[in-house]
């Protein structure tokens, strides 16, 4: 399995606009954020987790050639703003996006010319999904969804193999461990340092790290906040790693 961070940064990105704050100043382009995304390759598919509004330019900068399915966590902006721009992807029968159904209902509303009875050439060519809170097939790959809650809001991580990713959680549901258990890496939320009320602080995520013991562990969608890739790295145990942009894993093989 190879795995590549497409994006680390918060909705906001980093840097943010207007900040000039050390982070958002610093000269390591592992300080600069995209929003986050990651893309999987595993027995010769691709598969997209989240689309969010940086995912053009993440394409060119990765130069993927093609994708076999999507897998989108929740409705937010920050997750689902590219999906217009997998109008290269959708050649042929479509590309298959897999979210929960009331995930789906939202792309559906703001995205009403790519589900219409007649396609146009041109327009995204769309076919989704909706799934429950049970394994299913994606592009020929067993998904395990992991539910988590963001706030008060349910939304999906996702498990492929002895991988899991874990984006906007604030708690995991004790009932959900079980599902997590033996992963190589584990890819999970660390929004700052400070608590957040819909977001793992820096501090829980390590809670969890612990809980779950994975080989590895890699932090996502951090803000300005968390501060220095530089600084962050000396401060985290030997198997936990702040990700950057670009970054780029093999697991077995």
């Amino acid at each position: 399995m190879d795995i590549t961070f497409l994006g680390t940064g918060t909705s906001t990105g980093v840097p943010e606009i207007r900040c000039s704050c050390e982070v958002c100043t610093s000269k390591d382009r592992r300080d600069r954020r995209l929003r986050t995304s990651v893309l999987v390759g595993t027995e010769g598919k691709n598969i997209l987790l989240d689309c969010g509004p940086d995912f053009r330019w993440q394409m060119i900068r990765q130069q993927t050639d093609y994708l076999d399915a999507v897998l989108i966590s929740h409705e937010h902006y920050d997750h689902v703003g590219g999906l217009d721009d997998l109008r290269p992807f959708c050649i042929g029968e479509g590309l298959d996006i897999y979210a929960e159904d009331n995930v789906a209902q939202a792309i559906r509303m703001r995205m009403p010319y790519a589900f219409r009875d007649r396609h146009f050439p041109g327009l995204p060519n769309l076919k989704l999904h909706s799934i429950q809170n049970e394994p299913f097939m994606a592009a020929g790959i067993r998904i395990i969804p992991v539910r988590l809650m963001h706030a008060c809001m349910k939304i999906f991580g996702y498990r492929i193999g002895n991988m899991a990713y874990l984006t906007d959680v604030k708690r995991i549901p004790e009932e959900e461990f079980g599902k997590l258990e033996g992963l190589d890496v584990l890819i999970i939320d660390a929004l700052r340092k400070k608590e957040h009320p819909s977001h793992e602080s820096l501090g829980e995520a390590l809670d969890n790290i612990a809980r779950i013991r994975p080989r590895e562990a890699y932090l996502i969608h951090m803000s300005h906040r968390i501060g220095l890739q530089a600084e962050i790295e000396k401060e985290l145990p030997p198997h936990v790693h702040p990700a950057y942009d670009g970054l780029h894993l093999r697991i077995g093989g």
